[in-house]
């Protein structure tokens, strides 16, 4: 877990309880500033409560929470803060050009500053033919980069996002991964919840699967991180020293068809693997990594009945 000292967010113990219903049991999380990070869960694991807390719109039971080093409520902290919803309901009498001006006023922007702004952000989502369009006559996809643009008109220290890439084609998602990693690449925070894992696999520093209302895993992402490094071995006469003797090298060991599975720091020392494997008398016909998925990760975290 990254240290607190850098933490833009940053919750210990936060708990809610809606009569006898216990929707977040003890949330304890830190992300630092300038991180994608990604916020996975079955389907009533206490994700939009979480979520609710942390925007300073559902006072929590117990525990406590910080954003920008202060109470999610102080208005301070909101007017740095971008929020995308999932279930977002704009007014749709509105242009394009109209939202993004009414957002930008209530996050206390200039109107010199909103000049220069809306027609720069709806160029970044692809809408400056449709700036001075009602709301009303936008598709799903449409309106789901309007609702991105507002969320980072006013460039805000974190954004939340919500399901950001629901009701998009192939090439709206890559706009919004693009967007996203801008946004990172300013100093932004952007803490997203979704269940496109294939997309949060490829946009995110970092992930946090909570099940029950609390953190049970975190997980590093990137081609280089060590919990990616997976390895196959195709071989022969495995005895039960021979595997146990791998523990100097490897994690989860487990046994296969046709050999080994087994999880290792680096790359760097497989040539010790092999020479141990070699060495105990066992036949090698083969070896290669292996690069777990998300969804295989977030299905043996969270069990084969996920709930999404």
């Amino acid at each position: 877990m990254p240290s607190s000292a850098h933490a833009v967010i940053e919750t210990r113990e936060l708990r809610k309880v809606f009569g006898s219903q216990v929707a977040v049991r003890g949330l304890s999380l830190t992300v630092p500033r300038g991180e994608i990070f990604g916020f996975l869960g079955p389907n009533g694991a206490g994700k939009s409560t979480s979520v609710k807390m942390l925007l300073g719109l559902v006072r929590p039971t117990g525990g406590h929470a910080l954003v920008l080093g202060s109470p999610p409520e102080d208005p301070q902290v909101r007017r740095h803060v971008g929020f995308l919803p999932e279930d977002f309901r704009f007014y749709d009498w509105l242009s394009a050009r109209e939202l993004l001006e009414l957002h930008g006023r209530l996050c206390g922007m200039s109107a010199s500053r909103l000049r220069q702004r809306i027609p720069e952000i709806l160029e970044l989502v692809g809408l400056t033919p449709h700036r001075d369009r009602r709301l009303r006559g936008f598709s799903k996809g449409m309106l789901q980069r309007i609702g991105l643009a507002q969320a980072i008109i006013h460039e805000p220290q974190v954004v939340f996002l919500d399901e950001p890439t629901s009701g998009l084609d192939p090439m709206g998602r890559r706009t919004v991964r693009d967007i996203l990693r801008a946004e990172r690449e300013r100093g932004a925070t952007v803490f997203l919840n979704s269940h496109f894992l294939s997309e949060v696999e490829v946009t995110c520093d970092r992930v946090a699967f909570i099940k029950h209302g609390e953190v049970v895993a975190e997980h590093e992402l990137g081609p280089e991180t060590a919990n990616d490094v997976r390895v196959s071995v195709r071989a022969r006469s495995l005895g039960e020293e021979v595997v146990s003797g791998l523990g100097r090298w490897a994690r989860d060991v487990r046994p296969t068809a046709e050999g080994l599975s087994l999880a290792v720091p680096s790359e760097e020392v497989l040539p010790d693997v092999v020479r141990h494997l070699v060495a105990a008398g066992a036949d090698i016909y083969g070896l290669a990594r292996q690069k777990t998925s998300l969804e295989e990760l977030f299905v043996d975290i969270m069990g084969e009945d996920p709930g999404l």
